[in-house]
């Protein structure tokens, strides 16, 4: 197996410090990435190193805040200081709210946007330069089910953000193919466990409104939606498979890892929505003479 130097975003815990792990104790050189290193995520920092020190990993965690261009450039420079490349970019921050979309203010839909969305173009634009001089390279998008599966209510601004990234993610795809680098969507179902995005999810900021739902027809709605939620993914679900599937991606040959994977205990139906609507897109670059944009480049 090659070894490979690869980015991760969001990776203080998570599918981000699972993957992390997961990649360090495959074998490959892993930027763990987070943010504020030496304030908030100082813990999670010296359990990653520990863990590296103690089973003989190379995870290695860096500053790096999505919402940031300066600090994505940043740790791009520093890992291609330290690593001389970067072979893989994992696409996994992220951050839920949950509540009624009308009481989300206009700035909070920005900002989910800003982290789901502007937070992986910051970090491409950081680290294409290098992939594209080098004519390989992997990116991995971490999306999710709700974008062509199953979607609950009170999670309007979350899905609505994830959706944009998985419609990036199959836009950058196409024009990266002829530079040889390639694109895998990986795309996990709900989990109620083992995972923060529940417990660390925001809330509307427009209290008035949230009162409004709450003393109307919506009463204990947001409560029965995540009972709904928790009944309807398996005791057994584990979010760690989601770690596994990426490990298996980076680990394919290049040129033959698939485009889109699906990990979703709940089955709620995104992976045959998502065949229908990649299908739909290939088919409509197979009609206008675009077909080699459905594979990356083969270096000489």
């Amino acid at each position: 197996m090659t070894s490979r130097t690869i980015l991760i975003t969001g990776a203080s815990s998570g599918f981000g410090r699972l993957t992390a792990e997961a990649l360090a104790r495959a074998g490959h050189t892993v930027y763990a990435s987070m943010r504020d290193v030496a304030g908030r995520n100082a813990p999670n920092v010296a359990q990653m190193a520990e863990l590296s020190a103690r089973e003989g990993l190379d995870l290695r965690t860096i500053e790096l805040d999505v919402q940031s261009e300066a600090s994505a450039d940043a740790a791009a420079a520093r890992i291609l200081a330290e690593a001389g490349r970067i072979d893989v970019t994992v696409h996994n921050a992220g951050h839920m709210v949950f509540g009624p979309a009308e009481a989300f203010t206009p700035e909070q839909f920005a900002q989910q946007y800003d982290v789901n969305v502007l937070g992986a173009q910051r970090v491409n634009r950081a680290v294409l330069p290098h992939m594209r001089a080098a004519r390989q390279g992997l990116l991995v998008w971490v999306s999710s089910s709700s974008s062509a599966g199953g979607t609950p209510p009170y999670l309007s601004p979350y899905f609505a953000a994830k959706a944009a990234m998985d419609s990036l993610a199959v836009q950058y795809a196409r024009e990266l193919a002829r530079w040889g680098i390639e694109t895998s969507i990986v795309v996990p179902g709900a989990f109620t466990k083992g995972t923060n995005h529940f417990a660390h999810s925001g809330r509307p900021a427009d209290e008035a409104r949230l009162a409004e739902y709450e003393a109307g027809p919506y009463s204990g709605f947001g409560e029965l939606v995540q009972a709904a939620f928790a009944d309807l993914v398996p005791e057994d679900a584990d979010p760690a498979g989601v770690a596994e599937r990426i490990v298996q991606l980076v680990d394919a040959p290049a040129g033959r890892r698939p485009f889109r994977i699906h990990y979703d205990p709940a089955q709620d139906g995104a992976d045959v929505g998502f065949a229908v609507l990649d299908r739909l897109r290939a088919e409509m670059l197979h009609r206008v003479g675009l077909s080699d944009l459905l594979s990356p480049a083969t270096t000489a």
